[in-house]
Parts: structure tokens; C-alpha cells; sequence
């Protein structure tokens, strides 16, 4: 399938642009990634399968689609995930949450895994994958490998940015997984970070350098 979409609503492209900037404070850049996360949310939950229930306005009772938010799992990606993860709950309050923590050992590039925890009946379950950064695409192979093994009803990916060489090894490893991102990136530089970029999304989200 190896299926991309791209977002490009004007307000997710322009929040984007004010998020690279390289003066943006860490208050202003959280912000926007909620805002985002918001946005994107709906083009993420655009096709998921709705149900009919019955329900009484004014003037009668009908049936009515909904979406069942408590099948909807948003699998966060530590630590920079989480910049991602309020703005969706905002959208689908309803939804589980599940965390899967992963380094970039720094030499070698390679996803380490130090911490995983999902909501039980997986198999019941749409995963929502959330990471801004793709970059080699080495963690979000790792992330969605493991959670592969919990046999999830679907996955999604998805990502503020990408990088060419990312789409390509995360989709050589699971091309069946469609990849949600606000933006495609010229390509990474010697150190793995994706340029034009916006920087390390991690340390921007939450102030440490």
C-alpha cells in the first residue's frame, strides 16, 4: 500500500511555518503542536467506521453515526509524542492512551526500547501512532513492530514532518501502514535530523536545550 498523506490545510501549514522558526519560545511552539494535533486529528479519524445508535432530538427519535472514541487508542511515542497527544484528545476525549518509550542510541542511530504499555483487547482496538519526527524512520519501525505484536484492529502513523528517507524504511517494513504528515522534508543531514526541519521536536516541546 505504502499509502502518504499529506496535510496540507492552510492553517496546519501555516501554524508549521511558525513553529520552525528558530526564536519561537517553548510556550508558543507547544501551543502550536496542540493546534496541530487538533487539525490533524480529523483528517486522521476521516475514514474510521461509525455505528448507529438511537437517539431523540426535539422533534424524534432517529438513528445517528458516532464513533466509538473508547476502540481509538493513541499510541505515543516518547517523549516528544506527548506534545502531540493533548491536542488529539481534545478532538476524541474518549480515547485510550498508550505509551511506547524509545531513544535514538547516537552513534548507531538504532531505536532502543526502555518502556511499553497499552490498554488490553488491543485486538478490539484502532491505534493512532503519534511521533512529530520522521526521520530515519528507525523508531517508528521499532514502535510500530512492537505494537504489532498486541495485534491491533489498524494503524495509523502519524507525524508533524518527514523525511524521504524515513517514509521509505518505515514503509520497506510495514508497508501497510498509511503515514499521516503535515510535511515532506528535503531529506536528513549527517547527524540523522531531518532538514529543513524545525530541530529536535523533544527539546523544543519541553525546553531542554
Amino acid at each position: 500500500m505504502r499509502t502518504v498523506h499529506h496535510v496540507t490545510h492552510p492553517l496546519v501549514q501555516h501554524k508549521l511555518t511558525l513553529m520552525r522558526q528558530k526564536d519561537r519560545s517553548t510556550n508558543s511552539f507547544r501551543r502550536l503542536l496542540h493546534e496541530i494535533g487538533m487539525l490533524m486529528a480529523y483528517e486522521v479519524t476521516r475514514d474510521m467506521p461509525t455505528s448507529l445508535v438511537e437517539i431523540e432530538t426535539p422533534l424524534e427519535t432517529m438513528q445517528a453515526p458516532v464513533i466509538d472514541g473508547k476502540k481509538t487508542v493513541f499510541v505515543v511515542v516518547m517523549r516528544a509524542g506527548d506534545g502531540f497527544l493533548d491536542g488529539m484528545l481534545e478532538v476524541v476525549p474518549g480515547a485510550r492512551v498508550g505509551h511506547i518509550g524509545l531513544y535514538r542510541d547516537p552513534k548507531t542511530l538504532v531505536a532502543v526500547e526502555y518502556y511499553f504499555k497499552m490498554p488490553h483487547s488491543m485486538h478490539e482496538r484502532d491505534a493512532v501512532v503519534l511521533d512529530p519526527m520522521l526521520a530515519t524512520g528507525n523508531s517508528a519501525v521499532a514502535a510500530v513492530e512492537r505494537l504489532k505484536e498486541t495485534r491491533p484492529k489498524s494503524i495509523r502513523f502519524v507525524s508533524l514532518l518527514a523525511a524521504p528517507e524515513g517514509l521509505k524504511n518505515f514503509h520497506d517494513h510495514h508497508p501497510d501502514v498509511p503515514v499521516y504528515t503535515a510535511a515532506i522534508d528535503r531529506q536528513l543531514d549527517e547527524h540523522g535530523y531531518i532538514v529543513p526541519g524545525l530541530g529536535d521536536a523533544g527539546d523544543r516541546i519541553f525546553g531542554t536545550k
